[in-house]
């Protein structure tokens, strides 16, 4: 067998296993299993990728043509990619991985411009693409590099604006609509240009653009929906990863590309449907602006200790927990696991409910509690827990803001109005674990703090778990 053929039968292996990855992904009990299926899967297809390169490059047409150096530049590059990844594995916590993956997503497009650009520097240049294919080819490298090119920029925004670098409120420019529209409709006339006349200067232009675009969606989108963002950018990676698999002729980018792109799409269209916004609308970066007009919230707020809080706890019958990113920032999972624990051998029903984008990023929460042994079959989803909340006795809001906001139900003018939140205020009594009284990651101040039914207990949520822990303890079961 030749080597493009053995590389071919393992990229088929590597894709398969893609595949039962997403699938092993979409269940906690599997999540491990789909782990080692995306591992096996990329290992298999970088070792085939680098037989086929050392095969190609040691061949008589090219071992006096650079083919040595093509090698040792390959395998440099992959020593330093595989170092950054475990460098950044073993230090990024859990309350840094959506700014982390935003990055990642970074990369992807970046180096789809990268392979576009070469597609025709080297490709064209040096005739490999005669006759009919060369204005295909054409197409390709100009939509490749124009997708990379809007990931990449988008995704650095996305990752500075949940990396709290700059602002999270979004950019609202004259027109807006108008110039993300009309800058697609340049780039489809430049496309036809390309394609029918190559030129240097064209693609140029077609990358400036595409680089400015992506800026502009994303940074016109507020903080309160970057999950979505997040997601969507995801999306786009996986067709950058499919374009520069055409241009490289790689089944395997492209099958890959097809798999992410098509899953962060169908990703991002649940999100928007449990967030109530309008798919097309986060496409065309068209969500997110501040509405005017808000009313100012008028009240005081009370305060707990963690002593009255384990007085509520212990006479509760049921009990709702709803965790958002400053849980994850405080670390503080495993008290609350071991909280769980107390108040069920009490005989508390205890559940939790998680809202689709609490934490920054889809599934941060659970991960969060699986990490920490809390049992699966308690751990909700926002639409099976909602209708329940009226009738619980307690829910403690720890860490999250946003998510369990009523302006989003009750106020037509809030930047956050008609996105589902968890109706934690509709219980019996409301805890809120908080530093201070700062409005959320979207910068919507929140009246739930100010409900008859709400206390507020302030500090460090690991630290006031612990202590709720204690004085849970001076109580008789």
């Amino acid at each position: 067998m030749t080597a493009s053929s053995i590389a071919g039968a393992a990229y088929l292996v590597a894709a398969l296993l893609f595949i039962l990855s997403l699938a092993g992904l979409s269940r906690h009990e599997t999540a491990r299993r789909g782990v080692w299926f995306g591992i096996g899967g990329m290992a298999i297809a970088l070792v085939a990728t680098l037989g086929l390169v050392i095969d190609v490059a040691t061949s008589d047409e090219y071992v006096d043509n650079g083919g040595t150096t093509s090698i040792v530049l390959l395998l440099v590059a992959v020593v330093i990619g595989a170092a950054i990844g475990l460098w950044r594995a073993r230090i990024v916590e859990m309350t840094g991985m959506p700014e982390l993956i935003a990055l990642l997503h970074s990369f992807v497009g970046l180096a789809a411009v990268l392979v576009g650009w070469n597609g025709f520097l080297e490709v064209e240049h040096r005739g490999f693409v005669e006759g009919s294919l060369v204005r295909i080819h054409h197409a390709e490298v100009i939509v490749g590099i124009f997708i990379g090119a809007v990931t990449f920029t988008g995704s650095i925004i996305a990752f500075l604006k949940l990396s709290a670098r700059i602002r999270s409120s979004p950019l609202v420019l004259p027109g807006k609509n108008l110039l993300n529209v009309g800058a697609l409709v340049v780039f489809a006339a430049l496309t036809a240009w390309f394609v029918s006349d190559p030129q240097l200067w064209l693609l140029v232009v077609v990358t400036v653009l595409a680089l400015a675009l992506g800026l502009h969606l994303v940074a016109s989108i507020g903080g309160g929906d970057m999950p979505v963002v997040v997601s969507m950018l995801n999306s786009y990676s996986g067709w950058a990863a499919a374009a520069s698999g055409f241009l490289l002729n790689n089944d395997l980018l492209i099958v890959t590309g097809a798999l992410v792109g098509s899953s962060g799409a169908y990703l991002s269209y649940i999100m928007c449907q449990a967030m109530n916004r309008s798919f097309i609308s986060v496409i065309a970066g068209g969500f997110g602006i501040e509405a005017s007009g808000t009313a100012e919230i008028e009240g005081e707020h009370r305060e707990i200790d963690a002593d009255g809080v384990a007085d509520l706890l212990t006479s509760a019958s049921s009990v709702v927990i709803t965790p958002g990113y400053g849980m994850a920032v405080a670390q503080a999972q495993y008290p609350v696991a071991d909280l769980t624990r107390r108040l069920r051998e009490r005989g508390v029903d205890v559940r939790f409910g998680i809202h689709p984008v609490a934490g920054r990023l889809p599934g941060h929460m659970n991960v969060l509690l699986a990490e920490a042994k809390v049992p699966y079959d308690i751990v909700l989803e926002m639409d099976e827990i909602n209708d329940d909340l009226a009738s619980t006795d307690v829910v403690l809001v720890i860490g999250a803001n946003d998510t369990v906001n009523p302006s989003a139900a009750e106020d037509p003018g809030s930047p956050i109005a008609g996105m589902p939140v968890l109706r934690v205020w509709e219980a019996k009594n409301v805890v809120v674990f908080k530093r201070s009284m700062a409005a959320g990651y979207a910068g919507v101040q929140n009246p739930l703090f100010f409900r008859e039914n709400t206390q507020m207990l302030f500090g460090d949520a690991k630290q006031r778990v612990e202590d709720i822990l204690a004085a849970l303890a001076r109580v008789p079961a």
